[in-house]
C-alpha cells in the first residue's frame, strides 16, 4: 500500500477520507479474483460475522460459512448452547440450504411465522418420513383464512433432486422462475436441502469455508473474565475452527493473561484476540499468543465509546499501522468495526487486514436471529443493540446477584435498541455478500491485483475531503 502523495498525512484518516487510485491492471475480469484469506481461518472471502448477540446465530454461521465466510458465536452464549450450535451447523450440507418444514395439517400461520426465517422463502410440507409433497411460499399464503391447512395451499409441482446433482444443472432444471425452489433429497426420497435457481448460480461462484473433514466452519468467542481456560477448553472440545478471545480494551493484562491461559488449553486452531488500535497494542497481544489481533475501538454502529469516553481512533489509519506490525511478526488482523459500504472492507483489505468483520449492517436479515418487525409504514426490520449496551451487560451479568447487576448496569458504552430495516432489494445476507465482494473483486481489477495479497501491495490510495467523497455518492432519485 501506498498513498499517491508520497507520505500519509500527519493525521488519522477514517474509511472516508481516502479512495483508491486505478492502477495498470492484466485482471481481465472479476472471477478471476481469489478472495481467499491468508489468515489460517480457511475462509475463502475476506467476511467475518462480528459476535453480537442480534447478529450472529445458527442461520448466520450456516449461510455465510456456505459462502465462504466466517461467523464468530457471542461470548454470552452458554458453553453447552455453543456446542450445540456448532455441532448443528457441521451437520448442514455444504451446498444445499437447510429447508423449513412443516406436516400436512399444520396451518398457513405456521407457515407466515417460518418463512421470513430463511432468504429462499418457501416452507416445504413433508409426511412423517420426511419426504416432500409440496411447498408453500408467501404467495400460496395470501388471500386465503390463516387456519387452511397447508395441504391445500401447497404446490405439488416438486422440482426433486439428488444431493449430488451440480449447482449448474439445478439452475437449468429450474428455469426462469425466480420463485420456484428444487429439493435435494437422498437415496430414499428424504428431504435434505432446499435450493433457489439463485443459490444454484452463488453455488458456482462462491467456495464454502469448510473444514478438513468437508463440514462448515464457525467460530466462537470468550471473555477474559472468570477461568478462561476451562471456557476455552470447552470451546475446543465442541469443534470451533476458530478460538476469539475477545474484550473491548484488548491493550490490558487481563487479555494478555487470558491469552496465556488460552495457550495452555493447546489449540490447534486459530486464535484471534482484541480490540487494539496502536502497534504496541498488536506486538504485546502477539507475544502473549494471539495469531490474529481483531482493531478497532469505537468505529462501530452500535457503539458509543468515542462520544462516552473519547477513546479510540480512525479506523482506517489504526487497521494500517496495526497491520504493518502484525505483518513483521508474521501474524495477521481483522478490521473489526466500521463497515458501511462495500468501499469500506476494499479499504481495510487495501490497508492490510487480512478480513472485515461486520456486525450491524448485517442485523437487518432474514438470518440474523433477531424477531423479524414491521414499522409503522409496513417496512421490515430487526432489533440491533451493541454488546457494551445496558441491554447486552444485563444479559451478560444474569447470574450475579441483583445488587451487582444493578451496579454494573450504570455504565454502558453501547446503543440498547436500534431498529436494522431489511433492504427490500437485499434482505438476506448472501445478498449482502454479493454486494460486498463484487466491491472488493472490482476493487481488486482496479488494483490489477488477483488476490487479496496482491491487492494490499499494489493498492494507491489517496485522501479526499467531504466533498470528494459526498461527489462519489450516487444520487438515485436525481438532483
Amino acid at each position: 500500500m501506498r498513498f499517491i502523495e508520497g507520505h500519509a498525512p500527519s493525521y488519522d484518516l477514517t474509511y472516508d477520507d481516502v479512495f483508491l487510485v486505478p492502477s495498470r491492471s492484466a485482471v481481465e475480469s472479476r472471477f478471476g479474483v481469489d478472495l481467499s484469506t491468508s489468515d489460517g481461518t480457511g475462509a475463502t472471502i475476506p467476511i467475518v460475522v462480528a459476535n453480537m448477540t442480534a447478529v450472529a446465530g445458527r442461520r448466520m454461521a450456516e449461510t455465510v460459512a456456505r459462502r465462504g465466510g466466517l461467523v464468530v458465536l457471542p461470548q454470552d452464549v452458554a458453553p453447552d448452547a455453543v456446542a450445540e450450535i456448532v455441532s448443528w451447523v457441521k451437520e448442514r450440507h455444504p451446498v444445499w440450504d437447510t429447508p423449513l418444514t412443516l406436516a400436512p395439517g399444520d396451518s398457513v400461520a405456521d407457515a407466515l411465522n417460518l418463512i421470513h426465517k430463511r432468504a429462499h422463502n418457501a416452507v416445504v410440507v413433508v409426511d412423517e418420513d420426511g419426504r416432500p409433497l409440496g411447498v408453500v411460499d408467501e404467495a400460496a399464503c395470501s388471500g386465503v383464512d390463516r387456519f387452511t391447512r397447508l395441504h391445500d395451499v401447497a404446490d405439488r409441482r416438486v422440482v426433486s433432486l439428488a444431493l449430488d446433482t451440480a449447482p449448474r444443472d439445478v439452475f437449468d432444471r429450474l428455469g426462469d422462475d425466480p420463485h420456484r425452489v428444487a429439493l435435494g433429497v437422498d437415496g430414499d426420497g428424504r428431504l435434505r436441502g432446499i435450493m433457489t435457481g439463485l443459490g444454484a448460480l452463488r453455488a458456482e461462484v462462491y467456495t464454502p469455508a469448510l473444514d478438513a473433514e468437508g463440514r462448515l466452519r464457525v467460530a466462537a468467542a470468550i471473555g477474559v473474565n472468570g477461568d478462561v481456560r476451562a471456557k476455552a477448553e470447552a470451546l475446543l472440545k465442541a469443534g470451533v475452527d476458530t478460538l476469539v478471545v475477545d474484550t473491548a480494551h484488548g491493550h490490558q493484562e487481563k487479555m494478555i493473561s487470558a491469552l496465556k491461559a488460552v495457550r495452555e488449553a493447546g489449540p490447534t486452531v486459530p486464535v484471534v484476540a482484541g480490540n487494539v488500535v496502536t502497534a504496541e497494542g498488536v506486538r504485546d497481544l502477539v507475544e502473549a499468543g494471539a495469531d490474529v489481533v481483531k482493531v478497532g475501538v469505537g468505529p462501530g454502529a452500535m457503539c458509543t465509546t468515542r462520544m462516552m469516553t473519547g477513546v479510540g481512533r480512525p479506523q482506517f489509519s489504526a487497521v494500517a499501522e496495526c497491520a504493518a506490525q502484525a505483518r513483521a511478526l508474521g501474524k495477521h488482523v481483522w478490521a473489526d468495526g466500521g463497515v458501511r459500504h462495500p468501499r469500506d472492507v476494499a479499504l481495510a483489505l487495501a490497508a492490510g487486514a487480512s478480513a472485515a468483520m461486520v456486525g450491524s449492517w448485517f442485523a437487518g436479515t432474514y438470518e440474523s436471529p433477531g424477531d423479524l418487525h414491521r414499522d409503522e409504514q409496513g417496512r421490515l426490520y430487526k432489533e440491533s443493540f451493541g454488546m457494551a449496551s445496558k441491554r447486552a451487560v444485563s444479559a451478560r451479568t444474569r447470574t450475579d446477584n441483583a445488587f451487582e447487576r444493578a451496579k454494573k448496569g450504570l455504565f454502558e458504552e453501547g446503543i440498547s435498541t436500534s431498529r436494522m430495516r431489511l433492504d427490500p432489494t437485499r434482505p438476506g445476507v448472501e445478498d449482502l455478500l454479493d454486494s460486498i465482494t463484487a466491491g472488493v473483486r472490482s476493487a481488486c481489477t482496479y488494483a490489477g491485483a488477483s488476490t487479496v495479497e496482491e491487492f494490499h501491495e499494489r493498492a494507491t490510495l489517496g485522501i479526499q475531503s467531504a466533498a470528494g467523497f459526498a461527489e462519489g455518492r450516487p444520487l438515485p432519485s436525481g438532483w
